[in-house]
């Protein structure tokens, strides 16, 4: 479904991605784990079309995303759910998803996955009339989640949905994207918590500043030392 090929993104004068490529699978959990600066959020925001690459390609089942603009990506049906949730704080839970279903007109299928964004996150709509700027870490993650949903995406990108949040919840979301996934959405996810990451995931690349140093199963990253020692915390 997507490919990316040898992309090069800079940051002024900085080289932030040096050639990085990785494939997605239609149906597949893919994910990409590294440290901090290793180009993870880069990644993701060069393929959504939020930075534009000087070099390299993104191709979604063979077109070229890489000239296309960020919103021009959505009408491709692929959605962000971006670091740091990135709700709209002022405006109400309601207003939120409706937002995230703008490149559509089918009133229909809309009602209909909003009434599944709601039985995905019952929260969001006990809340649906509440300012998301008072909402918890925890259910502003399940709306940009159910936000980025609303664009109904063939791809879902998802920029370290467990940050912040309470070990409880974390497993909770984790659980979330899996059942996302088996409803037929492709995800690639970007996420520290390796461990996690890798449970969920059917194949991982490892980024290491701007470059794809491993990629592999994810059973087999699980075991491989070098991923042990740097990304699951293991001596």
């Amino acid at each position: 479904m997507l490919e990316v090929r040898d992309l090069h993104t800079y940051y002024g004068n900085i080289h932030a991605l040096k050639g990085v490529s990785l494939t997605v699978e239609e149906g597949e959990i893919v994910t990409l784990i590294g440290g901090n600066g290793a180009g993870k959020s880069t990644t993701l925001r060069t393929i959504c079309g939020a930075i534009k690459p000087r070099q390299g390609s993104v191709r979604l089942n063979g077109e070229d995303l890489a000239g296309l603009k960020a919103h021009e990506v959505v009408y491709k049906r692929v959605s962000m759910v971006p670091e740091g949730r990135g709700v709209f704080a002022r405006l109400t839970v309601a207003e939120n998803l409706d937002l995230g279903a703008y490149t559509r007109s089918d009133r229909a299928g809309i009602a209909q996955d909003l009434e599944r964004v709601f039985g995905i996150f019952p929260r969001l709509k006990e809340r649906a009339r509440q300012v998301a700027g008072t909402l918890s870490g925890g259910e502003q993650q399940m709306l940009a989640i159910g936000r980025a949903l609303m664009a109904r995406p063939r791809l879902l990108l998802m920029d370290e949905p467990s940050m912040g949040l309470a070990p409880i919840l974390v497993e909770s979301i984790f659980a979330t994207i899996r059942a996302i996934n088996q409803e037929g959405t492709t995800v690639l996810l970007v996420e520290q918590n390796a461990l996690m990451a890798l449970s969920i995931a059917s194949r991982g690349y490892v980024l290491q500043t701007g470059t794809i140093v491993l990629e592999d199963t994810a059973v087999k990253l699980r075991a491989n030392e070098m991923v042990r020692k740097a990304y699951l915390g293991e001596k």
